[in-house]
């Protein structure tokens, strides 16, 4: 089986941006989960399915038409040929995700299709529940944190480089109250799969983050470097 490195943590801790950069270095392949349910959530808000509405949610997560490709940007997210990134990557979508993601039949119907990503030369696998349940047995576990309000004041720079109309406090209780929806939920909560390598990122930058996480890789002799 193709080696693995999974990235979890809470919204705004960073693991996005430094998946991305560590599969770029191995020269991996890339599954950014937490957008896959994103953009489930913006699926059912085009097809006026609420995402309480268990049955239909999981209808069309059954057929779910999205791929990702390499952008100039980051990741480019299309949804049946098209391009719903800004859409996944917006507030509305964050709060979509969060809602539909409680569900464990929702869960359930997306675990097979997402470790499916696993595939050689490596997988880096971006999410909340990568190492403690989608991919146990990977290779380098690592759960990537940051306080609420560090995480807020990221959240809250990228809303506005969006020309987003954003409110900080409602924005930290959001972030509160979604940390709260991710580790009380009964299916997959939010939390470090046991033999994860914790990181708190709040007063480290990304390069920080970076080479403590590819000090991680180089140490557990995972991969090589493939790419410039």
């Amino acid at each position: 089986m193709a080696p693995i490195i999974c990235i979890d943590g809470p919204s705004g801790a960073g693991k996005g941006t430094i998946s991305q950069l560590v599969a770029q270095y191995l020269g991996w392949h890339l599954l950014d989960s937490g957008a896959i349910y994103r953009v489930l959530g913006v699926a059912c808000l085009s097809n006026s399915v609420a995402w309480d509405d268990i049955p239909a949610v999981v209808a069309i997560a059954q057929t779910l038409p999205v791929r990702f490709e390499p952008g100039t940007e980051g990741m480019r997210v299309l949804l049946g040929g098209t391009d719903v990134t800004q859409a996944v990557r917006s507030e509305s979508g964050s709060r979509g995700a969060s809602a539909v993601a409680v569900h464990p039949e929702v869960r359930s119907t997306l675990l097979d299709w997402q470790r499916t990503f696993a595939a050689d030369p490596g997988l880096v696998a971006d999410g909340r529940d990568m190492g403690s349940t989608v991919f146990p047995a990977a290779e380098l576990k690592v759960f990537l944190t940051a306080s609420a309000e560090a995480r807020a004041e990221r959240r809250f720079q990228q809303l506005l480089e969006r020309d987003e109309n954003v409110n900080f406090p409602r924005l930290l209780e959001d972030i509160k109250a979604r940390d709260a929806r991710d580790s009380e939920r009964d299916a997959s909560p939010l939390c470090p799969a046991e033999d994860a390598i914790i990181i708190d990122s709040t007063l480290l930058s990304v390069d920080d983050v970076l080479e403590k996480v590819l000090a991680l890789v180089a140490q557990r002799g995972i991969g090589k470097r493939t790419t410039g």
